[in-house]
């Protein structure tokens, strides 16, 4: 009875150690692959895929290779694409979903423009078939684990892209175009202005706030389908802090690219309307929202208090862009 009683012992012993070696692994796992990305040169990886697929640099050429490498990233990171995963330690996560998120509006918000505008000649000219096959895979809900997959369908868009890609290259294929016109870049920026605005609310609802009602914006005559107090009390969920805050960075990390890409292929554009150092100093304030955070997790501290409060530095950075935007695009259109 007694040997009975030690070998009990003796497996309950094991089966803590391996159920403790488990959880030190998922651990590990968990801290590896919440590492956000590193960022990477548009003009180099352009001329690398050029090079590999034997494609001409021409005009919308690096934006397009810079749509098609930030999708990459997004799907092949380390650890893959983490929002639909269901199985430890990912399912756990909660970081590195929300970066992929900011990441995928930012990609679903410029493979729409480029469908709908910069491919295009005119409101009354025909979409590009790739474009407009590979706009709607990526609007496929993000966190979709069963058939179809999310990571399929995000796949599949980047083929139709890639073919669009291939055939701007190729130059003998007149449907296949970027047009690298003011109206275009304004189209997209405009859509840029409103996703900043907003994260940067969500990002200073960090602490709670008490804000006027602007809905109508003074209009006398507007009415709202629903009444809304003229003063409102405004304040983030302590479970979303961090959602927000990796949301804001995965955008912003994404925008730096489209910025950068758009930078060469709308150069000529830009130098005309003296408006090259304004994009400039966009990018400049959304590098500076992808500093190093120093501390195991985000902060939220009082505005003024003792501890640090990320979302409200995020904000402060995201808000600056967002003038910067909106100047660009006001330079751009009258300029």
């Amino acid at each position: 009875m007694e040997n009975r009683y030690s070998t009990k012992r003796f497996k309950s012993k094991w089966l803590l150690y391996v159920i403790l070696i488990f959880l030190v692994i998922q651990i590990l796992m968990a801290m590896y692959y919440d590492q956000e990305p590193d960022f990477f040169d548009v003009k180099s990886n352009a001329e690398i895929r050029a090079s590999l697929h034997q494609h001409a640099m021409v005009t919308g050429y690096v934006t397009g290779a810079t749509f098609m490498e930030v999708t990459d990233v997004l799907l092949g990171k380390p650890g893959g694409y983490m929002s639909n995963d269901v199985m430890p330690p990912f399912v756990l996560m909660d970081n590195m979903p929300n970066w992929e998120f900011g990441v995928l509006v930012q990609v679903r918000d410029f493979a729409r423009v480029m469908r709908n505008d910069i491919s295009r000649s005119q409101s009354q000219s025909e979409e590009d078939e790739e474009l407009a096959a590979a706009d709607p895979k990526f609007h496929n809900d993000n966190d979709k684990w069963i058939w179809p997959q999310t990571e399929g369908r995000y796949r599949e868009g980047q083929a139709h892209f890639h073919d669009y890609l291939s055939r701007l290259a190729d130059g003998t294929d007149p449907e296949a175009q970027f047009y690298a016109r003011t109206d275009n870049l304004v189209t997209w920026l405009n859509l840029v202005e409103k996703r900043l605005g907003s994260l940067s609310q969500k990002l200073s609802a960090s602490v709670g706030q008490d804000r006027i009602n602007t809905d109508t914006g003074g209009d006398e005559v507007a009415t709202t389908s629903t009444f809304k107090p003229s003063e409102l009390r405004v304040q983030t969920s302590w479970f979303k802090i961090d959602d927000n805050f990796y949301e804001a960075r995965g955008a912003t990390w994404a925008l730096i690219h489209f910025m950068k890409a758009i930078e060469v292929d709308f150069k000529p554009v830009l130098e005309k309307k003296n408006a090259l150092v304004s994009l400039k100093q966009i990018i400049r304030e959304l590098e500076a929202a992808q500093d190093t955070i120093w501390t195991p997790m985000v902060l939220n501290g009082s505005g003024f208090g003792f501890f640090a409060n990320h979302s409200l530095v995020m904000a402060s950075y995201i808000s600056r862009a967002n003038a910067g935007v909106i100047d660009l695009r006001q330079l751009l259109e009258d300029g």
